[in-house]
């Protein structure tokens, strides 16, 4: 797991709230001071946040499910997609598709007509419409892809949602808290924590902030991801060598045919043949 220090929290910005009027009551434990108005963060208790819902990542990611990450405010879209994608996760950084996951069956019936688009411009089917319906087909095309792009390849439901700023994306943290959905969120101090299971206080409008969580957050993914290869390399390994095995047994007890005996036959001189032959001698 990727280490970090109270110090490179600072440098980031982590540390900065909202104005001391915004604040959520049930902030309060994590709130260092306040300063010019502006409520200060706990670092340490941020670090121990991080800490431990890294370790709850890593667990998710090493027994193949998939964290779905949630982020549609500007300054934040772009850090998030990247990050997501390099741990091959998908991600939603326009606005939320209402239902998308308690009613997760409509959303990939969206996405299959999408595979079905592209198996049209493939085999040719799309060459033979109309000039209009090109442009109609590609539109629903390019609408999809900028809603749905990036779910394409999650087939279920999530093991865990990534949020950042709650507040804003209050339609996902109600969609996941119904359907029991472990929820990791950056939380500022104008939230409210019970919300999320995994509650990471911070700064949740600066993109040096969100970008160092990120980072943290993929590093820890990327490390269940690669404990999950070890493993099946090992499973395939073990199975590999059980096989070996079990044809060397069969072999072993394959009963080996015997040759067939063959029998020399002799003659045997008769009693007169040999009296005969002792007078001519």
């Amino acid at each position: 797991m990727a280490q970090t220090t109270v110090k490179d929290l600072l440098n980031a910005g982590v540390h900065f709230g909202h104005l001391t009027r915004k604040w959520n009551p049930n902030m309060a434990p994590y709130i260092y001071m306040e300063r010019n108005g502006i409520h200060i963060i706990s670092l340490y208790k941020t670090l121990a946040k991080i800490e431990e819902a890294s370790e709850a990542l890593k667990k998710i990611a090493a027994s193949g499910r998939k964290i779905l990450f949630v982020a549609t405010k500007k300054q934040a879209k772009d850090i998030v997609s990247k990050s997501a994608a390099k741990v091959n996760m998908p991600f939603i950084t326009e606005r939320w598709p209402g239902g998308m996951l308690t009613n997760f069956v409509t959303i990939r019936k969206a996405v299959k007509k999408m595979a079905a688009i592209d198996r049209m411009k493939k085999d040719g089917t799309f060459e033979t419409l109309s000039k209009k319906e090109k442009l109609q087909v590609s539109r629903l095309r390019a609408k999809l892809e900028k809603n749905l792009g990036s779910i394409t390849e999650m087939t279920r439901l999530p093991g865990a949602l990534f949020v950042i700023d709650i507040k804003r994306e209050h339609i996902a943290i109600r969609e996941a808290q119904k359907l029991k959905i472990p929820i990791f969120a950056m939380v500022d101090t104008n939230s409210d924590p019970r919300q999320v299971e995994y509650v990471i206080p911070s700064n949740d409008d600066a993109t040096k902030s969100i970008d160092k969580i990120m980072t943290l957050v993929t590093d820890a993914l990327a490390e269940g991801l690669q404990e999950r290869k070890k493993d099946k390399e090992v499973q395939q390994g073990s199975e590999e060598q059980v096989a070996l095995e079990a044809a060397v047994e069969a072999k072993a007890e394959t009963p080996v045919e015997k040759a067939p005996e063959v029998k020399i036959e002799t003659k045997k001189e008769t009693s007169t043949d040999a009296v005969e032959g002792s007078k001519e001698a």
